[in-house]
């Protein structure tokens, strides 16, 4: 099993293959779509990780298949432009998954 990067960015990205980990750099919503699908179908990744700048793009649909699929686990990591996130974002990861609102 292996992990690969969705990046924003080259320094993310070859911070990330100096410890052995593959990935790309995307700056487009349809290219992400794109990899995100073939990769899901990979059998040996076993984990994304994808950069806020690029989850930003594609929130609903990541978390539709963190959701959907046992397989792979799709981790968010910062970027070098900070973490991109909203206050809310784990509260609403959770209501969707759980139908627990939190706020």
């Amino acid at each position: 099993m292996r992990m690969y990067l969705l990046s924003d960015n080259v320094d993310t990205l070859m911070g990330m293959r100096m410890s052995g980990v593959d990935g790309v750099v995307l700056h487009k919503e349809d290219e992400l779509r794109e990899k995100l699908g073939s990769l899901i179908k990979e059998k040996d990744i076993a984990v994304i990780l994808i950069t806020s700048t690029l989850l930003n793009m594609i929130r609903d649909t990541v978390y539709d298949l963190k959701l959907r699929l046992e397989r792979p686990l799709i981790i968010e990591i910062p970027d070098r432009h900070g973490n991109g996130r909203t206050k809310d974002s784990i509260t609403k990861y959770v209501k969707d998954a759980i139908g627990v609102d939190m706020s």
